[in-house]
């Protein structure tokens, strides 16, 4: 195993754990001016409709997904710097 892999890797857990924190936080930003409302729907929300709903979901996956790449990129960047090779 590449040394850049395995130096790679607790950095790559410690960020997965931001990647869930800080995509949450920009969702319910972006949950707020989109959806007029506080709080997204629950998928089983009775009052709420299935294109509420629907939307929220896509927001959130785009969101994350956007997300984690910075991250992931973020951190591959940090390991290249440190060791000199790309991890993976």
């Amino acid at each position: 195993m590449k040394a850049s892999k395995v130096a790679y890797k607790p950095v790559g857990m410690a960020l997965g754990a931001a990647t869930g924190m800080v995509s949450g936080a920009v969702f319910k930003q972006v949950w707020k001016r989109v959806g007029h409302d506080k709080d997204a729907p629950d998928a089983t929300d009775e009052q709420r409709t299935w294109g509420e709903v629907l939307l929220a979901a896509t927001l959130q996956g785009a969101i994350f997904a956007v997300v984690k790449a910075a991250v992931d990129r973020s951190g591959a960047t940090a390991v290249r710097r440190l060791t000199g090779t790309w991890p993976g």
